[in-house]
């Protein structure tokens, strides 16, 4: 396979997506620098899904700055090594989580935080949104076993995959490629994983791509 065509890009999708698992194959195989959120230290999470409404705020305001301190450490500072980066998340995701997870006094503070840190951090080159349907995310969540996971249901699965189409419907200075991967097992199948490398090495104008095989 030849080189990453981008810099820098950033894998996101709904939980359950399958965006850690690719941002991992293309960081192997590219040699690239490799971003991986470290959600599971984050002691917020397991208690939001106990009681979202009580731990939403101290959640999402931990994520958005421990999201923000390990991009601006790692993709700020180029590597020589490695001049290609691989993330399975940019800091727009703790604005898409925060719309629907918080209260509007609530979520203007946190705005006003978001701001303050995202004009700060370098936008990806390449922005893949990985779409599956709910149906799909439940299972692959399921699969995977998490525990504090398994109480996560459909509708908020739907809310927040509702929220990211929001986010990428308004953006102006993203390249965003959404592809959709129902059809495809890129981690079982290598011609799945070379035919989504080829989607993502390909030329995307600003604004928004859809794919689907």
């Amino acid at each position: 396979m030849n080189d990453l065509k981008y810099r820098y890009i950033a894998i996101e999708g709904c939980i359950g997506a399958g965006k850690t698992t690719l941002a991992r194959l293309l960081s192997n195989d590219f040699h690239t620098r490799l971003i991986l959120e470290q959600f599971e230290e984050n002691s917020f999470l397991p208690k939001f899904y106990q009681d979202p409404a009580r731990f939403a705020f101290p959640l999402e305001l931990s994520f958005l700055a421990d999201r923000f301190q390990q991009l601006k450490t790692q993709v700020i500072n180029l590597d020589l090594f490695h001049p290609n980066i691989v993330a399975d998340y940019h800091i727009q995701k703790s604005l898409i989580f925060a719309r629907k997870t918080l209260q509007e006094d609530e979520f203007s503070l946190f705005m006003r935080l978001y701001q303050i840190m995202i004009a700060q951090l370098p936008i990806p080159d390449l922005y893949v949104y990985l779409y599956l349907p709910v149906d799909r995310l439940l299972e692959n969540i399921k699969k995977r076993g998490r525990s504090y996971e398994q109480n996560i249901t459909g509708e908020y699965l739907s809310r927040i995959q509702e929220s990211y189409f929001d986010f990428l419907r308004q953006q102006t200075n993203l390249r965003i490629v959404v592809i959709d991967t129902r059809a495809i097992d890129f981690v079982e199948n290598r011609a799945d994983y070379e035919w989504l490398v080829s989607v993502i090495n390909a030329e995307y104008p600003i604004g928004i791509s859809n794919i689907t095989l």
